[in-house]
């Protein structure tokens, strides 16, 4: 390795240092017309900190990509990948998201994520009922739990925090598929999808099914084979946990109908389906608010829904919800 090759990849943990000890939850790389300039995100607020030559940024991001196992030499496409690394005695991971912009430049996000922290579930909701409704769920034997919400809202983290109340609380064995998997936990045996190995969210959950698990987590619904094999796997006696592209409870419902489900089996199979939004609180501090549709509702949805009627949740709408409890509305 050359002089200049150990300044980038030591500029490129310099990096990493300096937000992971900012608190930073992202790191971007915006390409502008003469220059990139670098921003750190925390709690939804972007701050500029400095600005680099293209040269350096691009050799910059080159040694990311590498890091997170990308095709460096593709700047046309968006890519998405992931890497582990120990950031002042703690483990970290970090996942770096391209997309192109004009004149062969990339536009860079890295997420930062710490291993192994799980947020318990009750502290993660801004109210209790929310928490035991989740846990109440949770405990079910079998079903499909579907969570939706913008990116960012913060569904993932969710999904963490139940399936570690699943594995410590519950004593179940869980197993996720995630793409990519963006932070490693102690009680989930994980599994990356790898489209280039021929590992799919369908392929995967496939051959998850024959491990055993008592508890799936698989990382979104994004097409119509995973869509039936997560609902199969529900109805064979494994919980799923996953989350679907939507705008409320009823749009995840009408979203798993595109996606080739049947009502019949979606009525068989789903417990609980939650819309979820990250707001920054009137006192400064981030929390969650959630929309659930669960027990008797999910039927009562289900009916209206058969017979092309209005459903109408009896509790507040998600959005109703983030203008109660927020600063100001946030990722809707």
């Amino acid at each position: 390795m050359d002089k200049s090759e150990n300044i980038v990849e030591r500029k490129c943990f310099e990096l990493l240092e300096q937000a992971v000890m900012k608190e930073a939850t992202d790191i971007h790389f915006v390409p502008t017309d003469i220059d990139y300039a670098i921003h750190l995100n925390k709690g939804f607020k972007l701050t500029k900190i400095g600005s680099l030559p293209p040269q350096l940024a691009n050799r910059m991001i080159s040694f990311y990509k590498f890091l997170s196992s990308l095709d460096i030499s593709d700047k046309r496409k968006p890519q998405s990948g992931s890497f582990h690394r120990k950031i002042l005695e703690e483990d970290f991971s970090f996942r770096v998201s391209t997309i192109p912009a004009i004149h062969y430049q990339e536009s860079v996000v890295i997420r930062i994520q710490k291993h192994n922290r799980v947020k318990p579930i009750e502290k993660l909701c801004l109210k209790q009922e929310w928490a035991e409704i989740l846990r109440r769920t949770s405990q079910m034997q079998q079903g499909l739990i579907l969570l939706s919400g913008p990116t960012g809202s913060g569904k993932t983290t969710t999904m963490y925090s139940l399936t570690a109340y699943c594995y410590r609380e519950l004593n179940r064995h869980v197993i996720s598929i995630e793409d990519p998997v963006e932070n490693k936990h102690a009680h989930l045996l994980q599994i990356q999808v790898n489209e280039h190995a021929g590992v799919t969210y369908a392929t995967g959950l496939k051959a998850i099914l024959r491990h055993s698990p008592d508890v799936i987590m698989l990382g979104e619904i994004r097409d119509s084979e995973t869509a039936k094999i997560a609902v199969s796997a529900a109805l064979t006696g494994h919980l799923v946990y996953s989350t679907v592209h939507a705008k409320d409870p009823v749009g995840t419902i009408y979203r798993m109908l595109d996606f080739g489900v049947s009502l019949e089996e979606l009525k068989q199979t789903v417990i609980c389906v939650a819309s979820q939004r990250l707001i920054t609180q009137k006192n400064n501090e981030l929390g969650v608010v959630f929309e659930l549709i669960e027990g008797q509702a999910v039927e009562k949805m289900m009916h209206k829904i058969q017979k092309g009627e209005r459903f109408t949740n009896e509790r507040k709408s998600v959005h109703e919800l983030v203008n109660e409890f927020s600063q100001s509305p946030t990722k809707l």
